[in-house]
């Protein structure tokens, strides 16, 4: 595995390779890398020839200067668990190799970016979207992987490509889970062992959801969702929504068109984690 710091080392790897006719695969991460990650990996080892992940933490796309710091950071053992699972290249660059100068860009991602994470998380796709154009840039892949616990981030990466007019074919993931049902984040690292007791009851609510929609409304079942996460005295839900899965639009009746997912945000405490289950 070949490991690089600067966009001039990953550049003159990435041009041997294109050379080569290889096809590139592109798996961006911000650490503490999981098994979900690593899923990712195996997928573009799959469809590619060459796999290529980064390993940043992306700090315009924190609005919380807590939640920076908390984020966890392991980069020699992302570089092992990498290394084990085939990955081609390594790329760890510093905040000012991929901001040398200030990214004052502001994306336009219409509706996408006005619910849910974007609602609660003001400037947080406009910064995925600058580290994330940022990186196609550095790598230039032919396809690039993400997982669907992020499923409203793929669909304004998606909606960024196309804005942006990059040659490259986003790729959706299935979520990962751990056996107790929890999906597979980075910020689990962050949980105690009475918080990890409890926060497989929201994976555990979404599934009882899902058998529920046939009997009740939209309006009241997402009331029940909460109403059930928020009976754990160790989680308090912060947004449940039931959204289409294309347009991210507020699902108001079942007989509205397009398939159905139901998105949520938790707190454990101050570790917010998110998770969604398709209808």
């Amino acid at each position: 595995m070949e490991i690089t710091y600067t966009r001039k080392e990953l550049n003159s790897l990435i041009s041997i390779l294109k050379g080569q006719g290889k096809i590139i695969g592109f798996v961006p991460t911000m650490g503490a890398l999981h098994e979900g990650h690593l899923s990712l990996i195996g997928k573009s080892k799959e469809l590619c020839d060459v796999t290529v992940s980064s390993v940043f933490v992306n700090p315009t796309q924190f609005n919380d200067s807590e939640d920076l710091k908390r984020y966890p950071r392991t980069p020699e053992k992302d570089a092992e668990m990498l290394e084990k699972v085939g990955c081609d290249v390594v790329f760890f660059p510093t905040v000012e190799e991929v901001y040398p100068e200030k990214d004052t860009r502001i994306f336009d991602f219409g509706h996408l970016d006005s619910v849910m994470e974007g609602a609660k998380r003001p400037g947080h796709f406009n910064g995925v979207g600058q580290v994330v154009s940022r990186l196609f840039d550095m790598v230039v892949p032919h396809k690039a992987f993400f997982g669907m616990k992020d499923f409203q981030q793929i669909a304004v990466i998606k909606e960024m490509v196309r804005q942006l007019n990059y040659p490259v074919e986003i790729v959706s993931c299935p979520i990962v889970r751990e056996e107790n049902g929890l999906a597979m984040s980075s910020r689990n690292h962050l949980l105690d062992p009475e918080q990890r007791k409890n926060v497989p009851h929201i994976y555990a609510t979404l599934k009882k959801a899902r058998n529920l929609a046939a009997e009740m409304n939209v309006t009241d079942l997402k009331q029940w969702i909460a109403d059930t996460i928020d009976g754990n005295p160790f989680l308090k839900t912060e947004y449940v929504d039931i959204v289409d899965d294309t347009t991210l639009r507020i699902v108001k009746e079942w007989s509205d068109p397009g398939r159905k997912v139901a998105c949520v945000a938790v707190y454990a405490d101050k570790i917010r984690l998110i998770d969604n289950i398709v209808f």
